[in-house]
């Protein structure tokens, strides 16, 4: 294999790698500037505080259930936002742009 040839294959490879990272920032969405966020193992402020994501951070959400009220910084909502197994969000917390469900429900 000549050497054009084996660049060739890289720069293909870059742009997937650029395309996936681009993709998965494009359905993921940003947590309230200037909140640690408190990730429950329910929907809900009585579940456990299994984690806390940092200032900055964005979330992917996988699907989306009601739970208890919170009032944040994006309104009232009862939305929560499962982001992984046993994981989940208030949506008052996430800039989804919408009032509503913006995925499939749990």
């Amino acid at each position: 294999m000549s050497v054009e040839q084996s660049r060739a294959v890289t720069d293909t490879e870059d742009a997937v790698a650029a395309t996936a990272t681009a993709s998965a920032l494009a359905t993921s969405y940003p947590v309230a500037p200037g909140y640690r966020l408190n990730v429950r193992s329910g929907p809900g402020t009585g579940y456990a505080v299994v984690d806390v994501l940092a200032e900055g951070a964005r979330v992917r959400i996988n699907c989306q259930t009601p739970g208890t009220w919170v009032t944040g910084p994006y309104g009232t909502s009862n939305i929560w936002d499962n982001i992984g197994n046993g994981q989940y969000v208030s949506d008052a917390y996430v800039r989804t742009g919408s009032d509503g469900y913006v995925a499939r429900r749990c």
